[in-house]
């Protein structure tokens, strides 16, 4: 029997470098076993081919029923220097589409004087409202953080 995996499980992500990392939580213990036995290297490069380049690494986490997945060369060479800034373009949104409940985006501030002068992080908030505009035609829900009364707003 197939099941759609987030219906079985939750996930947080996160970069490091060019390293795409993903941890998979099962919500209980006779959960966790399945998929340590389904999710494995080779499923998840066939799966994320279109964007990692490297080999995928897993790494099961038994005390807390999770398993570290790490898709290396997956960021364009690194978070910093990639041209999707915010790792979101059309191919991705369009392949989220169905699979996932919400997408969420940092912006920090409405104000690119803020990030640059007072926050310091490189985000491109032209490049944000790119990524909205393409949740939307591609049906994903998108939800973008601020956050209100930075110095200077």
């Amino acid at each position: 029997m197939k099941v759609a995996l987030w219906k079985i499980a939750h996930a947080r992500s996160g970069d490091k470098a060019d390293r795409a990392d993903i941890g998979l939580f099962a919500w209980d213990a006779p959960t966790y076993e399945v998929l340590k036995r389904e999710v494995t290297a080779t499923r998840l490069a066939v799966h994320f081919r279109a964007i990692c380049e490297g080999p995928v690494e897993l790494w099961p986490l038994d005390n807390i029923l999770a398993i570290k997945i790490v898709l290396n060369s997956a960021l364009q060479g690194g978070a910093a220097r990639s041209l999707r800034t915010d790792y979101l373009g059309p191919r991705h949104l369009a392949r989220m589409r169905g699979r996932v409940t919400t997408v969420s985006v940092s912006a920090e501030s409405g104000a690119q004087r803020v990030l640059d002068a007072v926050v310091g992080k490189r985000l491109d908030l032209a490049r944000i409202r790119q990524v909205a505009a393409d949740a939307a035609r591609a049906g994903v829900p998108l939800l973008i953080h601020y956050m209100i009364g930075l110095p200077g707003e």
